[in-house]
């Protein structure tokens, strides 16, 4: 296909979201509130006059007749203190079971208003009536894996996104024409950034959350429009993309994190963190052992003696605050068990531990193993299950621990005693098991002595 074709394409692709979802949202019934014209007793406080107390499904029928959108709230003969939406839509009466938690719903979108409850619904039924076989071939043929269209959008940006590497990553791009290729503002970042210079091409899944869009959005996966009036599709938090609810299923994982969308360092998903920053390692991880080896290899006791508490704070507070500007020299912490005990509480805080709970039972039945050399196989087969950026942390710590044993005479810490201290803050059980956790501490020590022992094989 030649460019101009495709270009073509493309906009053919606009016009039949612009044209047809879009229009179709504007052409969809508005709702029409029929009134009772009496006193209704013990109506609830959060219903209107729309409330019409006990009726049956055929006097709501009859109330509703040839009024398309109108709409009525009822309480069930069958089921009293049950209530039900009773909406007039394709020339018959639609009825939905009412709920109220202190919004409005009848599914998993909810209101603030029965209106804009009755709004969304009679888009959404419009919409799906008259484009259904459309909608149900959305996500067959999606923009977002086009080459040629990703690169019509890198061209678009390109003048904004050809700065220095770290104002590439921090670059907001923002609309100059009020189109909608010129909204899907994600998926050129996404675009640009993977044409430039990130090195660190770890796979990360998108953190998708259900999102409500003010004024009209075009989803970035299929390009189509995203109807409704609220909760339209849903947005990644981590990197900003905005696509369909049934589209993000199809989504590959390529998030691309947004510097600013990450709040903190701490707590952060590991991922997320280094994709963010573009670097190999969490630079928590990289500053804390570049201090470490420069002046505390002989320190006694390091890692198992704690520094004060207040101090880790401050440490932790600085990383989130200053990220890798964050100053953790002598001058600021001369004692360096202060920075040993950051390191370790950034470990501690992750949402998902470097060894993940995906992979934690597996090395727990490795660690099992009575044959040593069975068991190094089987610890090497489960840590190639770890994700990228987990998997580099890790070999990158158990050589910095393997250096820490070598001062074995100086500071008393040997592999085993490391592996007490790190066992429990590098790998949790998935459930929150105080017996579990129990019953597995010795494997956990023995998994992260093997694998300080044995980093040169293993890694």
């Amino acid at each position: 296909m030649s460019a101009s074709s495709h270009d073509s394409g493309v906009e053919g692709r606009e016009r039949i979201s612009l044209n047809t979802l879009y229009q179709l949202q504007q052409e969809a019934p508005r709702p029409k509130r029929i009134i009772c014209p009496r006193e209704v007793e013990n109506r609830p406080k959060y219903y209107g006059r729309e409330f019409h107390g006990i009726i049956s499904r055929e006097q709501a029928d009859e109330i509703l007749a040839g009024v398309e959108g109108a709409y009525i709230l009822r309480e069930s003969q069958r089921q009293p203190g049950c209530y039900t939406l009773a909406l007039r839509f394709g020339n018959q009466t639609l009825n939905y079971r009412l709920f109220y938690d202190g919004k409005h719903f009848v599914g998993e979108k909810r209101f603030e208003s029965i209106h804009d409850l009755v709004t969304d619904g009679l888009i959404t039924l419009y919409i799906e009536t008259k484009a259904s076989e459309y909608i149900s071939k959305m996500t067959t043929n999606p923009i977002y894996e086009h080459i040629g269209y990703a690169t019509l959008l890198r061209e678009k940006v390109s003048r904004r996104l050809s700065r220095t590497k770290n104002e590439s990553r921090k670059a907001s791009v923002t609309s100059e024409e009020n189109t909608p290729v010129e909204k899907i503002t994600s998926l050129v970042r996404r675009a640009a950034l993977t044409q430039n210079d990130n090195h660190f091409n770890y796979e990360k899944a998108h953190n998708f959350k259900v999102h409500t869009f003010r004024g009209p959005h075009w989803c970035e996966y299929c390009a189509n429009f995203m109807w409704g009036l609220i909760a339209q599709g849903v947005r990644c938090s981590d990197c900003g993309l905005n696509v369909h609810k049934q589209c993000s299923k199809y989504v590959p994982n390529d998030c691309q994190p947004d510097l600013k969308r990450i709040k903190r360092v701490y707590c952060c998903d590991l991922t997320t963190l280094v994709k963010a920053h573009n670097t190999q390692r969490p630079m928590v991880v990289d500053s804390c052992i570049r201090e470490i080896e420069a002046r505390g290899l002989k320190s006694e006791g390091l890692y198992r003696v704690s520094g004060f508490t207040e101090h880790i704070e401050d440490v932790k507070m600085a990383f989130d605050r200053d990220g890798d500007k964050a100053d953790i020299s002598a001058s600021i912490y001369p004692d360096i068990n202060i920075i040993a005990g950051a390191l370790k509480l950034y470990f501690r805080d992750l949402p998902i531990p470097v060894i993940t709970y995906d992979t934690y039972s597996k090395f727990i039945e490795a660690a099992k193993i009575s044959n040593p050399d069975e068991r190094l196989e089987a610890i090497h087969e489960v840590l190639m299950l770890l994700p990228a950026a987990h998997y580099e942390t890790l070999r990158y710590l158990m050589i910095h621990l393997k250096k820490v044993t070598l001062h074995e005479k100086e500071n008393f810490m040997n592999a085993e005693n490391l592996g007490i201290v790190f066992g429990p803050t590098l790998m949790r059980p998935p459930e929150d098991s105080t017996l579990a956790t129990l019953n597995d501490m010795r494997y956990q020590k023995l998994i992260v002595q093997i694998l300080i022992e044995n980093e040169d094989v293993l890694f």
